[in-house]
């Protein structure tokens, strides 16, 4: 796969969403790390950030009193504005692959599961931020997420990680039809995982995916 500079062409943006427990995390910092090796020039970057917004949203989610929808929204407005000026727009015009574990569409998820409309948070969303290229979707059940996060922590789940929750959320992943949008079996081998989103990124196949 050649490097976005080599060709002359604006960096790609890559998406990996899921519901918390899927792998995303693992799946996105082990692409970057696959390209980088190739010799492509990628990074690896995360919604939240580690920005001031960004902190406060990770300090809400730990609290026994999250902040309500349209608060915790605007949180994540600011964090994205920062995360798209400093870090998204800049690696793009480098010619370089972002991979971006969560994004604006895990916004839609999980506040649209608070009762917020989730087409309102995409047009807000993309009046600013740059539509992706390919956004990955891990898909795996609610029931099995929750086992993950459980036998991972050994702790109770944060207030973004509850069953019913995590069911209101998955269910508007899988209500995304938006032609970049690709979704894979998150149950699979991790290492099957990464070979086939792999591919789907180099426009060999989409084997395991759909």
């Amino acid at each position: 796969m050649a490097g976005a500079e080599e060709s002359g062409r604006r960096g790609r943006l890559i998406v990996i969403e899921g519901i918390d427990g899927s792998g995303k995390t693992t799946l996105a910092r082990n692409l970057c790390d696959r390209m980088i090796h190739m010799g492509v020039p990628a990074i690896f970057t995360c919604e939240p950030t580690n920005g001031p917004w960004g902190l406060k949203l990770r300090q809400g989610f730990l609290s026994p009193q999250r902040p309500g929808p349209e608060e915790e929204m605007d949180l994540f407005m600011k964090d994205r504005m920062q995360h798209v000026r400093e870090t998204i727009r800049p690696a793009q015009e480098q010619g370089k692959v972002i991979i971006c574990d969560r994004y604006y569409f895990s916004t839609m998820a999980y506040q649209g599961a608070r009762g917020l409309d989730p087409e309102a948070i995409r047009k807000a969303n993309e009046a600013f931020a740059p539509i992706p290229d390919l956004v990955i979707i891990m898909e795996l059940s609610p029931e099995e997420a929750v086992r993950r996060i459980r036998h991972g922590r050994g702790q109770d789940l944060n207030n973004m990680e509850e069953l019913e929750y995590l069911e209101r959320v998955s269910r508007i992943f899988a209500a995304l039809k938006d032609p970049f949008v690709r979704r894979i079996d998150a149950s699979m081998p991790e290492k099957d995982i990464e070979d086939a989103v792999m591919r789907m990124i180099s426009g060999e196949g989409e084997s395991s995916c759909r």
